[in-house]
Formats: C-alpha cells, sequence, structure tokens
C-alpha cells in the first residue's frame, strides 16, 4: 500500500501546491507552477511504478497539474492568461530539451561520478520531451478552448458561475485522451511490448480520470478566493 498513499499524498500536495502559490503571487503564481510542473513531470514520468493494480509511469500528477493550472485561469482570469500559460509550458519544454542536450557536450573531469547518472536520465530526454511537447501543445491548447465553448454554453441558462464542475471535467477529460495517447506511443513505442504500452496508457488515462476529478475542489477554492479577494493583484 506505499505507493497508493505516496500517490494520494502526491494529489493532496500538489494540488496544495498550486492553490498555495496562488494565494501567495497570483497568476505570476500560477505561471511559476506550470513551468515547474512541466519540468519535473518529464523527469519522473521515467520512474515506473505499480500501484492500485497498474503498472504507471509517474508524473501523472503532477502533469494534471498543469490542466488544474489552466483551468484556474480560464475560470478567473481569462483565456488569454490560460494559453500564456499553455506557451510558458512549451517554452520551459524547449529550453529543458536545450540545455539538458548542452550538459552532455561537455568532457567530463575524471573525479567526475555525476556524468553516468546524467546520462543515464537525459540521453532519453530528447524523445520524452518531444513525445511531451506535442502531447502538451495539443491537448492544452484543446482543453483552453473546451472549458470556454462548455462556458458559453452553460452561460446561456444566465449564471456563468453554474457548472464549473462541468467545463472543468469534460474539458480536461477529453483532451486528456488526445495527450495520453499521444505521448504514450511517441514516448515509449518501441521500449515497451504492446501490451505495456496498452496498460501504460489506460492506467495513465484512468489516473488522468481521478485527478481531473479530484481538482475540482481546487477550482472551486481557487475560485472563492479570487471573490474574496485573497488573490495579489498584478503590479
Amino acid at each position: 500500500m506505499k505507493n497508493e498513499i505516496l500517490l494520494l499524498l502526491s494529489v493532496v500536495l500538489i494540488y496544495g501546491a498550486v492553490l498555495v502559490c496562488y494565494k501567495l503571487f497570483g497568476k505570476s503564481g500560477l505561471f511559476a507552477m506550470t513551468a515547474i510542473g512541466t519540468i519535473l513531470a518529464n523527469i519522473e514520468v521515467l520512474m515506473l511504478v505499480e500501484g492500485f493494480g497498474m503498472e504507471q509511469t509517474l508524473g501523472n500528477v503532477m502533469f494534471a497539474s498543469t490542466y488544474l493550472i489552466t483551468d484556474i485561469l480560464s475560470e478567473n482570469e481569462g483565456k488569454s492568461a490560460a494559453q500564456k500559460a499553455v506557451w510558458i509550458g512549451i517554452f520551459t519544454s524547449c529550453a529543458m530539451l536545450a540545455f539538458t542536450q548542452f550538459w552532455r557536450l561537455y568532457t567530463p573531469s575524471t573525479e567526475d561520478w555525476a556524468r553516468v547518472h546524467i546520462e543515464a536520465i537525459f540521453s532519453t530526454t530528447p524523445r520524452l520531451l518531444l513525445a511531451s511537447f506535442l502531447g502538451y501543445a495539443v491537448s492544452q491548447r484543446i482543453d483552453v478552448w473546451l472549458y470556454h465553448k462548455w462556458w458559453d454554453l452553460t452561460s446561456k441558462k444566465g449564471d456563468r458561475d453554474r457548472f464549473l464542475w462541468l467545463r472543468n471535467n469534460f474539458s480536461t477529460l477529453i483532451s486528456q485522451i488526445i495527450n495520453t495517447v499521444l505521448f504514450t506511443c511517441l514516448a515509449f513505442g518501441g521500449w515497451y511490448s504492446g501490451s505495456m504500452l496498452w496498460q501504460v496508457m489506460l492506467s495513465s488515462y484512468v489516473i488522468y480520470i481521478f485527478t481531473s476529478l479530484l481538482d475540482t475542489p481546487a477550482v472551486y477554492i481557487a475560485r472563492r478566493m479570487k471573490k474574496r479577494g485573497k488573490i495579489p493583484a498584478e503590479q
């Protein structure tokens, strides 16, 4: 049960960190968390663990937090702020790819002990980051677009605050299908067997279903903080 407890705890810690950054720094805090989540998820995804009866890669919860961020921004700060977060995530992935590969050009000292570990992690980075880049860029833009389409439809009922759970969950769940298929096939195709690839894809999406449902309270909390004036204004 250790992995299951850690996975559940990671949801609380990561989503809690998003809300804390929003409360302390406003939109800037969410932009910072987008960059942090993008970098950490791309490293964490290299780890394969068992949890809840499934083989799964880590990084799913961390990556799901970027969807929570764009939903909070869409709800409280507008579509342009959400799109800015998406572009920050894309830029972060590109920067990470460029710098990690640049490190590998150096000739290590004879006293160096870290190079073998750096190579083990970042020699696979280009493929993973390209897969992540495509999955993130496509799915996040769809997520923001769907969020506001759902909002336009539900606001016709006369109250723009209603149906937050609907636009939050349905935009994320639909866009995550696209992200899961793109990332899993591009990142792990040829590494894992077909059955393992399908299992990773299925487990990733099952996790995204739960993380999407679990992030709904966080979006409601963020909206309440915004309405009560608890979020710093941009300077």
